[in-house]
This record gives structure tokens, sequence and C-alpha cells, in this order.
């Protein structure tokens, strides 16, 4: 039986049991790459850092990656070229997936170990890609009220980051993509200098009832201005999109000289 090469145990995961059986469940995990070699999927995933710059099995230095372009010079946790892949057979509970390609998680992974005040800024962008308005907010006064000396963005921080391994955009973009209105006009509330008699009357009386404060903000601050790796603001976003976008593009909104 072939055992994971990092920590030379089955290639198996231990569960829970359901059914309340004292004898312990095994589902397979077994994540086989294209050199033969195989580990657990978390033992792979705990070598991300080397294996985003190398693109080498971490057991016997076979090239993985599909092509040779090789990580970036300016910043060695994103491909140059967006081709770049490690296909890999991977085999849980679920089945077998064959070319799985293993190289975004790897890359995320890597950037995080690299840069771990960023996992709540990625949290932030999954809410706002979701609509999650609460997990927004306790998300942003979790951020406000962190103690401690580890590295850490602010809520202020968190609101523009601007996600390297997504194309450079921010939650307002995101929001946008996703059809999520009400993250939108919440975002355009605590982060834009539109005047507060521009926002529909729903919008100011869910920001009330919530107990959000608009704080002052500059017109260097506004997230509206801040464009992706492609010059896109959310509003061109918006444009490209149309639909429920539409009358807000209409009324200015998402312009940032308004």
């Amino acid at each position: 039986m072939a055992v994971c090469k990092a920590c030379e145990q089955p290639l198996v995961l231990e569960v829970d049991d359901d059914n309340g059986n004292d004898e312990p469940q095994y589902v397979p995990d077994d994540l086989e790459v294209s050199c033969g070699c195989h580990f657990h999927w978390e033992c792979l995933l705990d070598q991300a850092a080397e294996l985003a710059i190398s693109l080498k099995c971490p057991s016997c230095d076979a090239g993985l990656a599909t092509n040779v372009a090789g990580p970036s010079a300016t910043n060695p946790f994103l491909q140059s070229a967006p081709g770049a892949s490690i296909l890999t057979r991977y085999t849980n509970e679920g089945g077998v997936q064959e070319n799985y390609d293993i190289l975004p998680a790897i890359t995320e992974e890597a950037y995080l170990e690299a840069n771990p005040e960023a996992r709540p800024a990625r949290a932030y962008h999954v809410m706002c890609s979701e609509g999650d308005v609460d997990g927004i907010l306790q998300l942003l006064r979790d951020a406000e009220q962190a103690e401690g000396d580890e590295p850490r963005m602010n809520a202020a921080q968190l609101i523009r980051y601007q996600d390297p391994l997504a194309d450079s955009k921010t939650g307002l973009h995101l929001a946008v993509e996703k059809g999520q209105e009400e993250v939108v006009w919440l975002l355009l509330w605590i982060a834009s200098t539109l005047p507060t008699s521009a926002f529909p009357g729903p919008a100011v009386e869910a920001a009330q009832a919530m107990g959000i404060q608009r704080p002052s903000t500059l017109a260097s601050d506004d997230i509206r201005a801040l464009t992706d790796n492609q010059g896109r603001t959310a509003e061109a976003i918006a444009a490209q999109t149309g639909g429920l976008w539409t009358s807000i593009l209409e009324s200015g909104a998402l312009h940032p000289e308004i």
C-alpha cells in the first residue's frame, strides 16, 4: 500500500463515525502528483511555500507544472503565465478527481503563510461575494478591537484590501460581480464620499438599524476609485454587467467623483 511521502503514514483520514461505533472510521486521502509520488492533502499543503516557488515535488524534486513559466520575479507566489497548473489525481471520500489542479490552492496557502494578516481580508472578500453583511460587520468590529503584537489589518485596510491572487479586486468589485447590492450600499456607506442624500431610503434605514455610523472618508480613500489589474473600477464592472446595476449607474452612485 502506498504511503504519504511526507509523513510515511497510510493515505487515509480518520473521521467521526455518525453511527456511534467505537471503531475508528477511515476515508481515502490520496493526492497523487504527476511524478507518481503520493501525499495526504494537508501534508502537501504544509509545504506550499516551497512548492509554490519551485513547482517541484517535495519528495523526488521532479517538475510538476504543465509549463515552464515559473513564478513571477516580482511576486514569487503569482505565476507569470495564466495557464500554469499542477494536475493531480485526488482520491477522497467523494471519489476520484482526475486532473485536479492544486496550484491555485497551493499558491493561496503560500501567500497566506507569507502574509498571515491577509487571512481575514480573504475571508472578508468571500463575505462580500456571498452577501454576508452581518459577517462583514462582525469582521470589521473584530479588526478594530484586536489586540497584540501580531501583524494585522485594521478595518480601513480590510475594506480597501486588493487581493493580489484575484486580479487586485476589492470587496466592492466582488460584490458588484456577484450581484450583492446590499453589500455594495454598505461599502459605499462606510468607505466612500457619496453624499448621504444620494443613498436610497432602505439602505439608510438598514445602516441605521444596524447601528453603523457613517465615518468621514477622504476623496483619496474612496473605495470607488480603486482599480483592479485591468484598470477597472467597480463602476466599470457594473457597466459591463448591466442588469440590476443599470439604475445605480444612472444615479452615479458608483462614480468616484460624486
